[in-house]
Protein backbone atom coordinates (compact mmCIF):
# COMPACT_ATOMS: atom_id res chain seq x y z
CA UNK A 1 0.00 0.00 0.00
CA UNK A 2 1.46 3.56 -1.07
CA UNK A 3 2.35 5.82 1.55
CA UNK A 4 0.32 8.22 2.67
CA UNK A 5 0.86 11.87 0.86
CA UNK A 6 2.77 9.87 -1.98
CA UNK A 7 -0.17 9.58 -3.99
CA UNK A 8 -1.55 12.48 -6.50
CA UNK A 9 -5.93 12.51 -7.05
CA UNK A 10 -6.14 13.11 -11.16
CA UNK A 11 -7.80 16.38 -11.14
CA UNK A 12 -11.44 16.36 -11.61
CA UNK A 13 -12.55 16.94 -15.37
CA UNK A 14 -15.13 20.22 -15.26
CA UNK A 15 -18.45 18.42 -17.15
CA UNK A 16 -19.47 20.88 -20.26
CA UNK A 17 -22.50 22.67 -18.72
CA UNK A 18 -23.42 24.43 -21.63
CA UNK A 19 -24.29 20.74 -23.36
CA UNK A 20 -27.52 20.95 -21.35
CA UNK A 21 -27.84 24.62 -22.33
CA UNK A 22 -28.15 23.21 -26.27
CA UNK A 23 -30.26 20.70 -25.44
CA UNK A 24 -32.76 23.51 -24.11
CA UNK A 25 -32.36 25.58 -27.16
CA UNK A 26 -33.26 22.52 -29.63
CA UNK A 27 -36.58 21.70 -27.01
CA UNK A 28 -37.50 25.62 -26.34
CA UNK A 29 -37.45 25.49 -30.89
CA UNK A 30 -40.29 22.94 -30.80
CA UNK A 31 -41.98 24.14 -27.97
CA UNK A 32 -42.40 27.39 -30.01
CA UNK A 33 -43.22 25.45 -32.87
CA UNK A 34 -45.63 23.90 -31.10
CA UNK A 35 -47.32 27.27 -29.50
CA UNK A 36 -46.96 28.54 -33.05
CA UNK A 37 -49.39 26.37 -34.13
CA UNK A 38 -51.62 26.05 -31.58
CA UNK A 39 -52.55 30.11 -30.50
CA UNK A 40 -50.53 31.83 -33.34
CA UNK A 41 -52.41 35.00 -31.45
CA UNK A 42 -50.68 34.98 -28.19
CA UNK A 43 -47.26 33.41 -30.22
CA UNK A 44 -47.30 36.84 -32.33
CA UNK A 45 -46.94 38.58 -28.79
CA UNK A 46 -44.02 36.31 -28.28
CA UNK A 47 -41.97 37.99 -30.63
CA UNK A 48 -39.94 40.70 -28.90
CA UNK A 49 -38.55 37.81 -26.21
CA UNK A 50 -36.83 36.78 -29.75
CA UNK A 51 -35.90 40.23 -30.45
CA UNK A 52 -34.37 40.78 -27.13
CA UNK A 53 -31.76 38.23 -26.94
CA UNK A 54 -30.49 38.97 -30.77
CA UNK A 55 -29.95 42.05 -29.63
CA UNK A 56 -28.20 41.36 -26.79
CA UNK A 57 -25.90 39.07 -29.00
CA UNK A 58 -25.72 42.76 -31.22
CA UNK A 59 -24.27 44.62 -28.46
CA UNK A 60 -21.26 42.67 -28.55
CA UNK A 61 -20.81 42.34 -32.31
CA UNK A 62 -19.14 45.73 -32.57
CA UNK A 63 -16.79 45.45 -29.54
CA UNK A 64 -15.62 41.66 -29.95
CA UNK A 65 -14.69 43.01 -34.03
CA UNK A 66 -12.74 45.85 -32.63
CA UNK A 67 -10.07 43.74 -29.83
CA UNK A 68 -10.28 40.73 -32.66
CA UNK A 69 -8.42 43.21 -35.45
CA UNK A 70 -6.54 45.43 -33.53
CA UNK A 71 -5.11 42.35 -31.81
CA UNK A 72 -4.59 41.28 -34.46
CA UNK A 73 -3.41 43.90 -36.61
CA UNK A 74 -1.32 45.22 -33.96
CA UNK A 75 0.99 42.27 -33.11
CA UNK A 76 1.70 42.03 -36.98
CA UNK A 77 5.34 43.20 -38.08
CA UNK A 78 4.23 44.05 -41.75
CA UNK A 79 1.45 46.33 -42.79
CA UNK A 80 1.44 44.63 -46.11
CA UNK A 81 0.42 41.45 -44.75
CA UNK A 82 -2.79 42.28 -43.67
CA UNK A 83 -3.51 44.15 -46.94
CA UNK A 84 -2.98 40.43 -48.92
CA UNK A 85 -5.29 39.33 -46.48
CA UNK A 86 -7.91 41.91 -47.58
CA UNK A 87 -7.00 41.56 -51.20
CA UNK A 88 -7.62 37.79 -51.40
CA UNK A 89 -10.54 38.08 -49.12
CA UNK A 90 -12.50 40.69 -51.55
CA UNK A 91 -11.67 38.68 -54.51
CA UNK A 92 -12.13 35.26 -53.54
CA UNK A 93 -16.05 36.98 -51.79
CA UNK A 94 -16.94 38.62 -55.85
CA UNK A 95 -15.63 34.91 -57.64
CA UNK A 96 -18.65 33.03 -55.01
CA UNK A 97 -21.05 35.71 -55.41
CA UNK A 98 -20.82 35.20 -58.99
CA UNK A 99 -21.10 30.77 -58.43
CA UNK A 100 -23.82 31.60 -56.09
CA UNK A 101 -26.06 34.05 -58.29
CA UNK A 102 -25.00 30.89 -61.60
CA UNK A 103 -26.63 28.49 -59.47
CA UNK A 104 -29.55 30.20 -58.24
CA UNK A 105 -30.19 31.55 -62.29
CA UNK A 106 -29.76 27.51 -62.99
CA UNK A 107 -32.61 26.44 -60.39
CA UNK A 108 -35.16 28.78 -60.74
CA UNK A 109 -35.24 28.47 -64.87
CA UNK A 110 -35.54 24.62 -64.03
CA UNK A 111 -38.20 24.79 -61.04
CA UNK A 112 -40.28 27.64 -62.51
CA UNK A 113 -41.92 27.87 -59.01
CA UNK A 114 -43.80 30.92 -59.63
CA UNK A 115 -47.14 29.62 -61.60
CA UNK A 116 -50.12 29.47 -60.01
CA UNK A 117 -49.83 32.44 -57.73
CA UNK A 118 -52.45 35.14 -57.86
CA UNK A 119 -52.13 38.96 -56.57
CA UNK A 120 -54.26 41.14 -54.89
CA UNK A 121 -53.77 45.06 -54.01
CA UNK A 122 -52.41 44.73 -50.34
CA UNK A 123 -49.52 42.26 -51.96
CA UNK A 124 -48.82 44.57 -54.11
CA UNK A 125 -48.32 47.74 -51.77
CA UNK A 126 -45.51 45.31 -50.01
CA UNK A 127 -43.29 45.44 -52.67
CA UNK A 128 -43.41 49.19 -52.77
CA UNK A 129 -43.02 50.16 -49.40
CA UNK A 130 -39.60 47.39 -49.18
CA UNK A 131 -38.17 49.03 -52.00
CA UNK A 132 -37.74 52.09 -49.81
CA UNK A 133 -35.89 50.19 -47.62
CA UNK A 134 -33.06 49.49 -49.57
CA UNK A 135 -29.94 51.35 -49.84
CA UNK A 136 -29.63 54.43 -52.50
CA UNK A 137 -26.34 53.48 -54.33
CA UNK A 138 -23.01 53.00 -54.02
CA UNK A 139 -21.82 56.75 -52.87
CA UNK A 140 -24.25 56.54 -50.25
CA UNK A 141 -22.47 53.24 -49.14
CA UNK A 142 -19.13 54.29 -49.55
CA UNK A 143 -19.74 57.14 -46.79
CA UNK A 144 -21.99 55.20 -44.30
CA UNK A 145 -18.35 53.38 -44.15
CA UNK A 146 -17.41 55.94 -42.50
CA UNK A 147 -18.99 57.11 -38.84
CA UNK A 148 -19.57 60.11 -37.41
CA UNK A 149 -17.08 59.95 -34.61
CA UNK A 150 -14.26 57.78 -33.60
CA UNK A 151 -17.06 55.99 -31.22
CA UNK A 152 -19.99 56.12 -32.54
CA UNK A 153 -19.49 53.52 -34.76
CA UNK A 154 -19.94 51.16 -31.21
CA UNK A 155 -22.96 52.74 -30.10
CA UNK A 156 -24.48 52.41 -34.11
CA UNK A 157 -23.29 49.15 -34.00
CA UNK A 158 -22.24 48.91 -37.79
CA UNK A 159 -19.98 46.35 -38.95
CA UNK A 160 -18.17 48.33 -41.50
CA UNK A 161 -17.68 51.41 -39.78
CA UNK A 162 -15.95 49.09 -36.57
CA UNK A 163 -13.65 47.36 -39.16
CA UNK A 164 -12.60 50.62 -40.27
CA UNK A 165 -12.19 52.58 -36.84
CA UNK A 166 -10.34 48.59 -35.79
CA UNK A 167 -8.06 48.94 -38.63
CA UNK A 168 -6.90 52.98 -38.50
CA UNK A 169 -6.46 51.84 -34.39
CA UNK A 170 -4.41 48.56 -35.27
CA UNK A 171 -2.26 50.15 -37.78
CA UNK A 172 -1.35 53.39 -35.52
CA UNK A 173 -0.45 50.76 -32.38
CA UNK A 174 1.84 49.01 -35.24
CA UNK A 175 3.75 52.25 -36.21
CA UNK A 176 3.59 53.05 -32.40
CA UNK A 177 6.43 50.37 -31.75
CA UNK A 178 7.36 49.39 -27.87
CA UNK A 179 5.26 52.08 -26.88
CA UNK A 180 2.10 50.51 -28.33
CA UNK A 181 2.67 47.12 -26.18
CA UNK A 182 0.95 48.26 -23.06
CA UNK A 183 -2.56 49.18 -25.00
CA UNK A 184 -2.48 46.12 -26.73
CA UNK A 185 -2.10 44.00 -23.68
CA UNK A 186 -5.07 46.09 -22.32
CA UNK A 187 -7.62 45.65 -25.27
CA UNK A 188 -6.43 42.03 -25.05
CA UNK A 189 -7.63 42.09 -21.42
CA UNK A 190 -11.01 43.65 -22.77
CA UNK A 191 -11.29 40.93 -25.34
CA UNK A 192 -11.56 38.66 -22.45
CA UNK A 193 -13.97 40.71 -20.63
CA UNK A 194 -16.44 41.18 -24.03
CA UNK A 195 -16.42 37.28 -24.26
CA UNK A 196 -16.71 36.42 -20.98
CA UNK A 197 -20.00 38.81 -20.93
CA UNK A 198 -20.89 37.27 -24.59
CA UNK A 199 -20.79 33.77 -22.88
CA UNK A 200 -23.00 34.88 -19.61
CA UNK A 201 -25.55 35.89 -22.34
CA UNK A 202 -25.43 32.54 -24.14
CA UNK A 203 -27.69 31.48 -21.27
CA UNK A 204 -30.68 33.28 -22.72
CA UNK A 205 -30.41 31.44 -25.57
CA UNK A 206 -33.37 29.14 -25.23
CA UNK A 207 -35.77 31.62 -24.37
CA UNK A 208 -34.63 33.86 -27.13
CA UNK A 209 -35.11 30.85 -29.30
CA UNK A 210 -38.60 29.98 -28.19
CA UNK A 211 -39.75 33.75 -28.18
CA UNK A 212 -38.15 33.85 -32.06
CA UNK A 213 -39.60 30.15 -33.21
CA UNK A 214 -43.16 30.88 -32.09
CA UNK A 215 -43.43 34.74 -34.02
CA UNK A 216 -42.19 33.08 -37.00
CA UNK A 217 -44.93 30.32 -37.09
CA UNK A 218 -47.49 31.97 -35.44
CA UNK A 219 -47.16 35.32 -38.24
CA UNK A 220 -46.74 32.58 -40.81
CA UNK A 221 -49.12 29.64 -40.33
CA UNK A 222 -49.24 26.84 -42.21
CA UNK A 223 -51.53 27.77 -45.69
CA UNK A 224 -48.72 30.11 -46.56
CA UNK A 225 -46.22 27.32 -46.15
CA UNK A 226 -48.09 24.92 -47.99
CA UNK A 227 -48.95 27.43 -51.01
CA UNK A 228 -44.99 28.47 -51.14
CA UNK A 229 -43.79 25.67 -50.71
CA UNK A 230 -42.40 24.82 -54.10
CA UNK A 231 -39.85 27.64 -54.13
CA UNK A 232 -39.05 27.51 -49.96
CA UNK A 233 -38.14 23.59 -50.59
CA UNK A 234 -36.49 24.46 -53.46
CA UNK A 235 -33.96 27.47 -52.00
CA UNK A 236 -33.59 25.16 -49.07
CA UNK A 237 -32.19 21.92 -51.26
CA UNK A 238 -30.18 24.46 -53.56
CA UNK A 239 -28.66 25.83 -50.39
CA UNK A 240 -27.56 22.40 -49.56
CA UNK A 241 -25.96 21.28 -52.30
CA UNK A 242 -23.97 24.88 -52.79
CA UNK A 243 -22.41 23.61 -49.19
CA UNK A 244 -22.53 20.44 -49.76
CA UNK A 245 -20.82 19.90 -53.14
CA UNK A 246 -19.86 23.45 -54.33
CA UNK A 247 -17.99 24.63 -50.75
CA UNK A 248 -16.80 21.20 -50.06
CA UNK A 249 -15.08 20.65 -53.45
CA UNK A 250 -13.16 23.91 -53.08
CA UNK A 251 -12.11 23.28 -49.33
CA UNK A 252 -10.61 20.04 -49.86
CA UNK A 253 -9.11 21.09 -53.24
CA UNK A 254 -7.44 24.28 -51.51
CA UNK A 255 -6.63 22.34 -48.14
CA UNK A 256 -7.59 18.96 -47.94
CA UNK A 257 -9.71 19.34 -44.74
CA UNK A 258 -13.25 17.78 -44.43
CA UNK A 259 -16.33 20.86 -44.89
CA UNK A 260 -18.56 18.04 -42.89
CA UNK A 261 -15.98 17.83 -39.83
CA UNK A 262 -15.97 22.12 -39.66
CA UNK A 263 -19.56 21.86 -40.34
CA UNK A 264 -19.80 19.99 -37.05
CA UNK A 265 -17.41 21.92 -35.22
CA UNK A 266 -19.78 24.74 -35.98
CA UNK A 267 -22.59 22.78 -35.33
CA UNK A 268 -24.08 24.93 -31.95
CA UNK A 269 -23.87 28.41 -33.71
CA UNK A 270 -25.95 26.56 -36.91
CA UNK A 271 -28.40 25.68 -33.99
CA UNK A 272 -28.38 28.94 -32.84
CA UNK A 273 -28.85 30.96 -36.20
CA UNK A 274 -31.82 28.44 -36.78
CA UNK A 275 -33.44 29.46 -33.52
CA UNK A 276 -33.08 33.57 -33.64
CA UNK A 277 -33.31 33.54 -37.88
CA UNK A 278 -30.11 35.94 -37.45
CA UNK A 279 -26.21 35.13 -38.50
CA UNK A 280 -25.10 37.95 -36.42
CA UNK A 281 -25.86 36.30 -33.40
CA UNK A 282 -22.97 33.80 -34.11
CA UNK A 283 -20.98 36.52 -35.69
CA UNK A 284 -18.99 36.78 -32.25
CA UNK A 285 -18.32 32.97 -31.87
CA UNK A 286 -17.33 31.96 -35.41
CA UNK A 287 -14.78 34.97 -34.45
CA UNK A 288 -13.55 33.04 -31.38
CA UNK A 289 -14.33 29.55 -32.94
CA UNK A 290 -12.20 29.89 -35.78
CA UNK A 291 -9.10 31.57 -33.99
CA UNK A 292 -9.90 28.63 -31.58
CA UNK A 293 -9.57 25.95 -35.02
CA UNK A 294 -5.84 27.67 -35.96
CA UNK A 295 -6.47 30.37 -38.28
CA UNK A 296 -4.39 33.50 -36.77
CA UNK A 297 -6.02 36.28 -35.38
CA UNK A 298 -5.35 39.15 -38.54
CA UNK A 299 -6.75 36.65 -41.15
CA UNK A 300 -9.90 35.77 -38.29
CA UNK A 301 -10.36 39.95 -37.32
CA UNK A 302 -10.36 40.51 -41.44
CA UNK A 303 -12.44 38.13 -43.21
CA UNK A 304 -15.34 37.14 -40.70
CA UNK A 305 -16.17 41.02 -40.23
CA UNK A 306 -16.03 41.71 -44.23
CA UNK A 307 -17.61 38.08 -45.09
CA UNK A 308 -20.55 39.08 -43.30
CA UNK A 309 -20.88 42.41 -45.80
CA UNK A 310 -19.27 40.94 -48.52
CA UNK A 311 -19.62 37.35 -48.59
CA UNK A 312 -23.19 36.65 -48.26
CA UNK A 313 -23.76 33.23 -50.85
CA UNK A 314 -27.03 32.50 -49.52
CA UNK A 315 -28.40 35.96 -50.42
CA UNK A 316 -26.98 35.69 -53.60
CA UNK A 317 -28.90 32.49 -54.97
CA UNK A 318 -32.33 33.53 -52.95
CA UNK A 319 -32.17 37.12 -55.12
CA UNK A 320 -32.10 34.64 -58.15
CA UNK A 321 -34.79 32.31 -57.06
CA UNK A 322 -37.37 35.17 -55.83
CA UNK A 323 -36.69 37.41 -59.09
CA UNK A 324 -37.53 34.61 -61.09
CA UNK A 325 -40.48 33.22 -58.55
CA UNK A 326 -41.95 36.94 -59.29
CA UNK A 327 -41.64 36.76 -62.54
CA UNK A 328 -43.17 33.72 -63.18
CA UNK A 329 -46.10 34.13 -60.97
CA UNK A 330 -47.02 37.57 -62.56
CA UNK A 331 -46.82 36.07 -65.90
CA UNK A 332 -43.55 37.80 -66.99
CA UNK A 333 -40.73 36.05 -67.93
CA UNK A 334 -37.38 37.30 -67.93
CA UNK A 335 -34.51 37.09 -70.67
CA UNK A 336 -31.41 35.43 -70.10
CA UNK A 337 -29.95 38.87 -70.46
CA UNK A 338 -32.79 40.43 -68.69
CA UNK A 339 -32.03 38.03 -65.29
CA UNK A 340 -27.72 38.73 -65.79
CA UNK A 341 -28.29 42.26 -65.71
CA UNK A 342 -30.68 42.59 -63.03
CA UNK A 343 -28.92 40.04 -60.58
CA UNK A 344 -25.74 41.93 -61.35
CA UNK A 345 -27.47 45.07 -59.97
CA UNK A 346 -28.54 43.15 -56.61
CA UNK A 347 -25.19 41.52 -56.12
CA UNK A 348 -23.72 45.14 -55.69
CA UNK A 349 -27.10 46.78 -54.20
CA UNK A 350 -26.63 43.76 -51.73
CA UNK A 351 -23.61 44.53 -50.37
CA UNK A 352 -24.64 48.30 -49.26
CA UNK A 353 -27.85 46.53 -47.60
CA UNK A 354 -25.36 44.45 -45.37
CA UNK A 355 -26.89 44.86 -42.08
CA UNK A 356 -30.13 45.97 -42.37
CA UNK A 357 -32.91 43.97 -41.22
CA UNK A 358 -34.86 42.31 -43.64
CA UNK A 359 -32.05 43.63 -46.32
CA UNK A 360 -33.03 40.63 -48.50
CA UNK A 361 -36.33 41.68 -49.77
CA UNK A 362 -35.61 45.25 -49.53
CA UNK A 363 -32.60 44.40 -52.23
CA UNK A 364 -35.01 42.45 -54.22
CA UNK A 365 -37.59 44.88 -54.58
CA UNK A 366 -34.99 48.10 -55.10
CA UNK A 367 -33.29 45.15 -57.89
CA UNK A 368 -36.69 44.86 -59.47
CA UNK A 369 -38.18 48.76 -59.49
CA UNK A 370 -34.75 49.45 -60.97
CA UNK A 371 -34.53 46.99 -63.79
CA UNK A 372 -38.36 45.74 -64.05
CA UNK A 373 -40.35 47.84 -62.00
CA UNK A 374 -43.54 45.69 -63.41
CA UNK A 375 -42.52 42.95 -61.00
CA UNK A 376 -42.09 45.08 -57.62
CA UNK A 377 -45.81 44.21 -57.40
CA UNK A 378 -44.58 40.58 -56.77
CA UNK A 379 -42.49 41.02 -53.62
CA UNK A 380 -45.28 40.42 -52.14
CA UNK A 381 -45.85 37.11 -52.63
CA UNK A 382 -43.05 36.04 -51.27
CA UNK A 383 -43.07 38.16 -48.04
CA UNK A 384 -44.94 35.70 -46.15
CA UNK A 385 -42.17 32.77 -46.08
CA UNK A 386 -39.87 35.36 -46.09
CA UNK A 387 -38.42 34.46 -42.25
CA UNK A 388 -38.41 30.67 -43.08
CA UNK A 389 -36.13 31.66 -46.53
CA UNK A 390 -34.02 33.84 -44.28
CA UNK A 391 -32.92 30.87 -42.16
CA UNK A 392 -31.64 29.46 -44.79
CA UNK A 393 -29.56 32.41 -46.34
CA UNK A 394 -28.45 32.69 -43.02
CA UNK A 395 -27.01 29.44 -42.65
CA UNK A 396 -25.35 29.29 -45.95
CA UNK A 397 -24.17 32.92 -45.81
CA UNK A 398 -22.48 31.85 -42.13
CA UNK A 399 -21.04 27.90 -44.04
CA UNK A 400 -19.55 30.53 -46.65
CA UNK A 401 -17.52 32.46 -44.19
CA UNK A 402 -16.46 29.67 -42.20
CA UNK A 403 -14.76 28.08 -45.28
CA UNK A 404 -13.65 31.52 -46.72
CA UNK A 405 -11.78 31.91 -43.37
CA UNK A 406 -9.89 28.59 -43.77
CA UNK A 407 -9.15 29.20 -47.12
CA UNK A 408 -7.91 32.55 -46.90
CA UNK A 409 -5.85 31.39 -43.79
CA UNK A 410 -4.31 28.61 -45.49
CA UNK A 411 -3.28 30.79 -48.80
CA UNK A 412 -1.61 33.38 -46.53
CA UNK A 413 0.21 30.64 -44.53
CA UNK A 414 -1.86 31.59 -41.46
CA UNK A 415 -3.13 28.41 -40.35
CA UNK A 416 -2.05 26.04 -37.94
CA UNK A 417 -2.37 22.49 -39.84
CA UNK A 418 -1.51 20.17 -37.38
CA UNK A 419 -4.07 22.51 -34.53
CA UNK A 420 -6.92 22.16 -37.07
CA UNK A 421 -7.26 18.26 -37.39
CA UNK A 422 -6.57 18.28 -33.53
CA UNK A 423 -9.88 20.14 -33.02
CA UNK A 424 -12.08 18.59 -35.76
CA UNK A 425 -11.09 15.74 -34.62
CA UNK A 426 -12.28 16.50 -30.96
CA UNK A 427 -8.74 16.54 -29.45
CA UNK A 428 -9.01 20.16 -28.37
CA UNK A 429 -12.67 20.97 -27.44
CA UNK A 430 -13.72 24.51 -27.36
CA UNK A 431 -13.75 26.37 -24.25
CA UNK A 432 -17.76 27.53 -23.61
CA UNK A 433 -16.71 29.12 -20.29
CA UNK A 434 -14.78 32.33 -21.98
CA UNK A 435 -14.89 31.62 -25.47
CA UNK A 436 -11.22 32.30 -25.91
CA UNK A 437 -7.95 29.80 -25.68
CA UNK A 438 -6.64 31.65 -22.38
CA UNK A 439 -4.11 28.28 -21.40
CA UNK A 440 -1.20 30.11 -22.59
CA UNK A 441 -1.77 33.74 -21.10
CA UNK A 442 -3.80 32.53 -18.00
CA UNK A 443 -0.61 33.59 -15.57
CA UNK A 444 -0.66 36.66 -13.41
CA UNK A 445 3.00 37.45 -14.07
CA UNK A 446 3.08 37.88 -17.94
CA UNK A 447 5.22 40.65 -18.86
CA UNK A 448 2.91 43.87 -19.51
CA UNK A 449 5.16 44.17 -22.59
CA UNK A 450 4.66 41.53 -24.00
CA UNK A 451 3.10 41.64 -27.66
CA UNK A 452 -0.54 39.14 -27.92
CA UNK A 453 0.38 36.52 -29.74
CA UNK A 454 -1.99 35.50 -32.93
CA UNK A 455 -3.29 31.96 -32.72
CA UNK A 456 -2.85 29.82 -35.25
CA UNK A 457 0.12 30.76 -36.85
CA UNK A 458 3.83 31.77 -36.03
CA UNK A 459 4.75 34.23 -33.13
CA UNK A 460 5.38 36.94 -35.08
CA UNK A 461 8.50 39.49 -34.61
CA UNK A 462 7.95 42.28 -31.85
CA UNK A 463 7.23 45.64 -33.86
CA UNK A 464 10.15 47.81 -33.68
CA UNK A 465 12.84 45.33 -32.86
Amino acid sequence: MAESGTETTPPAIKRDRTHYLYIAVIVAVLLGIAVGFIWPDFAKELKPIGTGFVNLIKMMISPIIFCTIVLGVGSVRKAAKIGKVGGLALGYFVVMSMVALAIGLIVGNILHPGSGMHLTEATKEVGHVAAKDAAEGPVDFILGVIPTTLVSAFTEGEVLQTLLVALLVGFALQAMGRSGRPVLRGIEHIQKLVFRVLGMIMWAAPLGAFGAMAAVIGETGVDALKALATIMIGFYVTCALFVGIVLAAILRLATGFNIFSLLKYLGREFLLILSTSSSESALPRLIAKMEHLGVSRPVVGITVPTGYSFNLDGTMIYLTMASLFIADAMDQPMSVGQQIGLLLFMMIASKGAAGVSGSGIAVLASGLQSHKPALVDGVGLIIGIDRFMSEARALTNFAGNAVATLLIGHWTGEVDRDRVERVLAGQLPFDERTLLDTSADDTDDTDDTELPTPRGGETKEPVGA
